[in-house]
């Protein structure tokens, strides 16, 4: 069952925001909105143009001065003015209205509960009070930003020299892989330099003993020519020329192919690598020291914060939480 408490919410509630009524406007469908409400539901809409309840959407047309040429709800309108009222009296005193501040208990006062439990309390005119507190908001406000403003120039200068630094240790590791780099190519050069020395050494004799197997094998070509057509000749020719033949054999025997020979010099071709798996244990290139250090004062800004009232006005809640959102 509704109760009386219910029915005036929903009266005085705009079905767009949710909220108290603000210039309650009345469609033709008697339907009240907010103006804002309205401006923002139509914004699209141009005078003359029609348009939808969005409550029952029933159809009406825009007025001619737009949305604000509706009709305000002024039974709404007095609704909206009791609820503010009753939302002046005194928690003690329904029937009385709060008119002071009372600076020891922090609470609104009627001048009923001034005359009695609040006589020799420091108080003063809420209008005055409030004036003085939005200066106060003023001064938190301003002072949160610029320390937010501070903090931010501060973290851009500490990230600059984190960077700086990071690039320094990285140029000194490239720097020492560098050094270690050219070190491990000097000796590859250096094996592979006396390797291709011991090669040149040899490059002469090779020579030598090509040209000299070339002169023998001119030699041999020749023998066997002579013999063939020695073998082919009369008895007597053979008989005659045999013993001149065997000595030119006996000559290609001993001189000219038994000097086509390489003699390499007495080297040992072998190559034994280092142990790798010693050289991975080595830090050859350095090591790195990561040391994390709790900066101070870092959490002071956020403790000032808290130390605050500002969240007790609706009218800077924009701002803190867009500061909040800034970290």
């Amino acid at each position: 069952m509704a109760t009386a408490n219910s029915v005036t919410a929903n009266l005085t509630t705009c079905p767009i925001c949710l909220d108290l009524f603000d210039n309650p406007k009345s469609l033709p469908c008697l339907h009240a909105f907010c103006l804002k409400c309205l401006q923002g539901q139509f914004r699209n809409k141009a005078p003359g143009q029609r348009a939808s309840c969005p409550n029952c959407r029933k159809e009406f047309q825009i007025p001619r001065d737009g949305v604000g040429g509706l009709q305000h709800h002024f039974i709404v309108q007095q609704l909206v003015d009791v609820i503010r009222q009753r939302g002046n009296s005194c928690d003690k005193h329904k029937d009385k209205e709060v008119e002071l501040y009372c600076y020891d208990c922090k609470e609104n006062i009627c001048l009923t509960c001034f005359a009695g439990k609040h006589r020799n309390h420091n108080s003063d005119l809420i209008p005055e009070v409030a004036d003085n507190f939005r200066h106060r908001i003023n001064d938190d406000v301003q002072q949160i930003l610029s320390a937010i403003s501070s903090a931010s120039k501060r973290s851009g200068m500490d990230v600059a020299k984190f960077r700086s630094k990071v690039e320094d240790v990285e140029k000194k590791v490239l720097a020492v892989g560098d050094v270690v780099k050219r070190s491990i190519d000097s000796q590859v050069n250096g094996v592979l330099m006396e390797l291709r020395s011991v090669t040149s050494e040899n490059a002469k004799q090779i020579e030598s003993v090509q040209e000299a197997y070339q002169l023998a094998l001119v030699k041999v070509e020749d023998f066997c020519a002579d013999s063939q057509e020695l073998l082919g000749k009369r008895p007597s020719d053979v008989t005659r020329a045999a013993c001149e033949l065997h000595d030119r054999a006996t000559e290609l025997l001993d001189n000219d192919i038994a000097a086509v020979k390489y003699r390499p010099p007495y080297v040992t071709f072998t190559f034994t690598p280092a142990d790798v798996t010693q050289v991975k244990r080595l830090s050859l290139i350095g090591k790195l020291t990561v040391r994390r250090e709790e900066q101070p004062g870092t959490s002071y800004l956020l403790q000032y914060i808290d130390s605050r009232y500002i969240l007790r006005t609706t009218l800077l809640d924009t701002t803190f939480f867009a500061v909040l959102f800034f970290f």
